[in-house]
């Protein structure tokens, strides 16, 4: 009990590091950057006296100190401030496109688990096959190749020369068939590449675990090759892979930004890139704010997970005596 508080004490400060350290970062980038935010979002033809009450209404010519101390307290309170181009608070402004970025992140993340683990375990069973060669090169280039890359290329094959599928958008609120054919390029797109890395992982994994005594132990005993592969290897090959869905997912939430903008699917990506070639601050920060705490949350909740398959994380935590 005493490993488990300790754990989670330490992968609770963890994260709440991570989302300071990153908001504290985007505050710097903010402040630096060059340019002149009241010109980018009103124009050159607005008057200094309306860019002079812009800037007063946005808080940005007040200290930076006073700034920083605002940014934070506002953080802490759930205040992310009001979109200065709509006047809407900004989290209303989010919470009506984050579910499109977190519907696509984790249809993506439940595609590659669900085909990359099948062909991870296909190829260890068949090492050194014809078919294990063709799936490691296959994985290899679903790997390399960019999701937006494999966007575009989705984009053009099966919605404008093939016509099978819809183009841009989310489909209608009301027609969820619609909703789902628009999800599947992007899906695919977001997927592929998370395919290619689990199947590799998996099959390096099973081969591994498939040369431990145990497995040579439970051969000698005559137990059934399927068996010993389903029931014995694999949930120890698995392992790893668990570690490693708390990357994905973060990759994914990433990647799900650039596949949103190529579909033009609402979401987080059209709101950060709006965001970003308007300089609107409020916006922007509260995106960001959400993608990293999204991120921590689902890594603490892999980690956790993880933990729990295998105590000894714990107890090596519990040794050093700090986060790990």
């Amino acid at each position: 009990m005493h490993e488990t508080a300790s754990y989670l004490f330490s992968r609770l400060v963890t994260t709440a590091l991570i989302i300071l350290g990153s908001m504290l970062l985007l505050f710097a980038l903010s402040a630096i950057v060059p340019g002149d935010p009241a010109s980018s979002l009103l124009g050159p033809q607005a008057s200094p006296e309306f860019a002079r009450q812009f800037i007063q209404q946005m808080g940005l010519d007040q200290p930076l100190h006073i700034r920083l101390w605002r940014f934070f307290a506002n953080l802490l309170t759930g205040n992310l401030g009001v979109d200065v181009v709509s006047g809407h608070s900004v989290v209303s402004i989010l919470a009506a496109v984050i579910p499109y970025t977190i519907v696509l992140t984790f249809t993506a993340i439940g595609l590659a688990v669900i085909i990359g683990v099948p062909l991870g375990i296909f190829a260890a069973t068949h090492r050194g096959s014809v078919a294990d060669n063709i799936l490691a090169f296959v994985s290899v280039t679903m790997i390399a190749v960019p999701s937006f890359v494999i966007a575009i290329a989705l984009l053009l094959v099966f919605s404008i020369w093939l016509d099978w599928l819809p183009v841009l958008g989310a489909g209608r609120v009301d027609d969820l068939w619609d909703q789902a054919r628009r999800l599947i390029l992007p899906t695919v797109a977001l997927s592929l590449g998370w395919i290619g890395f689990i199947a590799r992982l998996v099959r390096t994994s099973m081969l591994e675990v498939m040369g431990e005594n145990y497995i040579r132990t439970a051969r000698a005993y005559g137990l059934s090759e399927r068996l010993i592969t389903y029931k014995y290897a694999l949930k120890n090959a698995c392992i790893p892979t668990i570690a490693i869905l708390g990357l994905g997912i973060g990759r994914l939430l990433g990647g799900a930004v650039l596949v949103e903008i190529v579909f033009a699917r609402p979401g987080l990506g059209q709101l950060v890139l709006n965001a970003i070639t308007t300089r609107n601050y409020p916006v922007l920060q509260g995106a960001v704010f959400v993608i990293v705490v999204l991120f921590v949350l689902t890594n603490l909740v892999v980690d956790l997970s993880y933990s729990a398959i295998d105590p000894r994380i714990r107890r090596d935590v519990e040794r050093a005596g700090a986060p790990k």
